[in-house]
């Protein structure tokens, strides 16, 4: 049974008279005033809509809804059965389907691009904008351009998060998402924010090799480039000259963002970085080339064990906060059916580049690799024992998923392949891997494993929001394993930039994807975060300011004891 097409098309584009409102209904969304309507880059064929109020509320209506329909569209994903309910709206010239429909905002015109409809009818049309319903992006005709418009862009991710916070399926304490509220800074920061000085900083600089530290080079640039790492050691949550510990990791990591974000864009020497890692890392110490994939998990340890908030049981350090996710491991025994699950913590995952036969796969890629790694696989017959027949079985199958997903996903592939019994010498596996710039991560999730139904569809748990992973860091490895260099690529807002120790030069998302990455970073797109609860940095900054309160006083009441009893003294 599926919907009528003429249904489907005023539910996306309405109709010229009437616009739907449910795109934005319960808590509105701020759309930005006029004061950027004065900006000499935006474009001046939307400024002038924006000042007459009544065009710029329907244009606003308009848009809403298409970003709206798109995000209903793409999000409602615990129930993929309801796509095939909704046909797809089609071209109004050609009548083809459209995926990615581009949609008039002035009239309910939806045109296919590639075949260049819709610019003709906003052309024929006299028309001014059309809007890509899949990324929001505004075409203006008369530009003949994409263009940016900071209302429009506030207006795209306003109604999103709207239409997710909807769809989220997970409730907490019977309630559902709480709604997104932007920041208002309070009076009192205003007046801190007014008095403010901006520094001009760089945010990209090259670090000096100091004999065979290429390793700890790339690593560290991926820490420069973790936007969970640089929001936690630009906010001073951890001072060097506050810090009471000795050869404290957390303290050299606030001294390279110092460095890093300073005016300063000569290359910078990590030398007491390099000297603290190895005082306390004696695998890690002298001057020769070492693992840079090493180098990073006894580097997450480091500052795991200085910093603040650590602990064994449910720690809340920054590094658990970016890093750390679980793995589980289901056994499911086939003569009974039970099933056997284990969970274990995860920093970041290594793929193999070889598949199950011991070849180099011919076509990796990152999707693949992942593929691989939960793919379910036969044990062999000593290798488990049911608890429940008692019994041990060949007849059991081990399957891997990622039961909680990081912030921040770290990837590692196995190039590097050690002397072994059956190997004569250790070698390089130089096999290309193609990487994307986003992934979506629900795939290998085990919630969405266990919602593969008896006709093999899968489900997912949630809006895509959850999943979904963007590329700000590669790791490359180039040459052999015992003279090889590392490089790597970092994101830096929105420009990529290429690492050679203190060579820093322009490149692009192209030459990243392209080169053969040793390692790669991935950052959630969209934050979680606990509903209805204050958050801990605020709870721990709270019982600082109890605690230093209660120090200010002991030591008035000393220092006025000490007046007291002076005073006797004198009497």
């Amino acid at each position: 049974m599926s919907a009528s097409p003429d249904s489907t098309h005023a539910a996306l584009f309405g109709d010229e008279n009437t616009l739907s409102t449910e795109a934005h209904r319960g808590a509105t969304p701020s759309v930005s005033s006029d004061a950027s309507e004065n900006d000499t880059a935006r474009c001046s064929h939307i400024a002038s809509v924006f000042a007459d109020p009544s065009a710029k509320a329907g244009i606003i209506n308009k848009y809403r809804t298409v970003v709206a329909w798109y995000a209903r569209r793409t999000h409602d994903a615990l129930h993929p059965a309801k796509r095939r309910k909704t046909s797809s709206p089609t071209c109004n010239t050609c009548n083809q389907t459209l995926s990615r429909p581009f949609v008039c905002l002035h009239c309910s015109f939806a045109g296919c691009w590639f075949e260049g409809h819709i610019a003709a009818h906003l052309t024929e049309a006299g028309h001014r904008f059309s809007a890509d319903a899949k990324s929001g992006f505004v075409f203006c005709s008369e530009c003949d351009d994409f263009i940016y418009d900071d209302t429009i862009d506030e207006l795209y991710l306003s109604t999103v998060v709207s239409v997710e916070e909807r769809n989220t399926n997970f409730s907490v304490a019977n309630r559902g998402r709480e709604p997104y509220q932007p920041w208002n800074p309070t009076e009192e920061e205003s007046d801190v924010l007014k008095d403010a000085t901006t520094l001009p900083c760089q945010g990209r600089r090259g670090l000096l090799n100091l004999g065979q530290t290429c390793f700890l080079n790339v690593i560290l640039q991926s820490f420069i480039h973790n936007p969970l790492l640089r929001n936690y050691f630009l906010s001073d949550r951890h001072n060097s000259r506050l810090c009471k510990h000795s050869d404290c990791t957390c303290c050299e990591m606030d001294n390279l963002f110092t460095e890093i974000y300073s005016p300063t864009d000569t290359p910078f020497g990590p030398t007491s970085f390099l000297a603290t890692t190895w005082k306390v890392s004696a695998e890690m110490s002298g001057y020769a080339q070492q693992d840079a994939h090493e180098f990073f998990i006894a580097a997450l340890n480091q500052i795991h064990g200085t910093c603040r908030g650590n602990t064994n049981i449910s720690c809340n350090c920054i590094i658990h906060q970016t890093f750390a996710g679980q793995f589980q491991s289901d056994v499911t025994c086939e003569k009974c059916g039970n099933v056997t699950s284990t969970i274990d913590p995860m920093l970041d995952i290594s793929l193999e580049l070889r598949a199950k036969s011991g070849e180099a796969a011919t076509d990796n890629t990152l999707a693949s690799c992942l593929r691989r790694y939960t793919k379910p696989e036969k044990l062999g017959a000593r290798e488990y024992s049911c608890s429940k027949c008692t019994k041990a079985s060949h007849e059991a199958v081990k399957r891997l998923s990622i039961r909680t997903l990081p912030p921040v996903l770290s990837f590692q592939f196995k190039r590097f392949e050690h002397k072994t019994s059956g190997k004569a010498a250790p070698q390089k596996i130089d096999a290309p891997i193609r990487i994307p710039v986003s992934i979506n991560m629900a795939p290998y999730t085990t919630l969405a494993m266990n919602m593969i139904g008896k006709d093999g569809e899968e489900g997912i748990p949630g809006p895509n929001a959850m999943y979904e992973y963007d590329l700000f860091a590669v790791i490359n490895h180039e040459g052999q394993m015992d003279n090889g260099h590392y490089t790597n690529f970092a994101r830096f807002q929105d420009e990529w930039y290429r690492f050679d120790d203190d060579k820093v030069t322009p490149s692009t998302l192209g030459d990243c994807l392209a080169s053969n990455a040793y390692m790669c970073f991935y950052v959630k797109r969209h934050l979680d975060y606990k509903p209805y609860m204050k958050p801990t940095y605020r709870v721990a900054r709270e019982k600082d300011i109890v605690r230093e309160q209660a120090m200010e006083r002991e030591k008035e009441a000393a220092r006025m004891k000490e007046v007291e009893d002076t005073l006797m003294a004198m009497v």
